[in-house]
């Protein structure tokens, strides 16, 4: 596990989330989030995990299977109306997978 690349990647797919959420608020209407969240929401996690994927210098596909594994146990807090909280325990999970990954990809070598 490399604990460098989990903080790393936690912090930026966090800020990216936040500042693609602040974006997206302010220009839509919560009716487009009511009516299309469900996949605006999982589609704006994948658009912020590839941006991570550059920054920290993981494979794209591995970094967004990663990402999609990570949000899964965030449906079930959308579901209870925890929505946020669901949100950073993606983001701790994500965080934590891309910090195996590149554990994995350096033993590799």
């Amino acid at each position: 596990m490399s604990l460098p690349t989990v903080w790393r990647a936690a912090s930026i797919q966090l800020l990216a989330v936040l500042l693609l959420a602040g974006i997206l608020g302010a220009a839509l209407p919560k009716s487009f989030f009511e009516d299309w969240g469900w996949i605006a929401g999982p589609l704006s996690w994948l658009l912020c995990a590839a941006i991570t994927s550059w920054f920290v210098r993981l494979p794209l596909k591995l970094v967004l299977l990663g990402a999609a594994l990570a949000g899964l146990p965030s449906v079930l807090a959308v579901i209870v109306g925890l929505h946020w909280a669901g949100a950073l325990l993606a983001v701790i999970l994500f965080g934590l997978w891309c910090g195996w990954l590149r554990a994995q990809l350096l033993r590799e070598y």
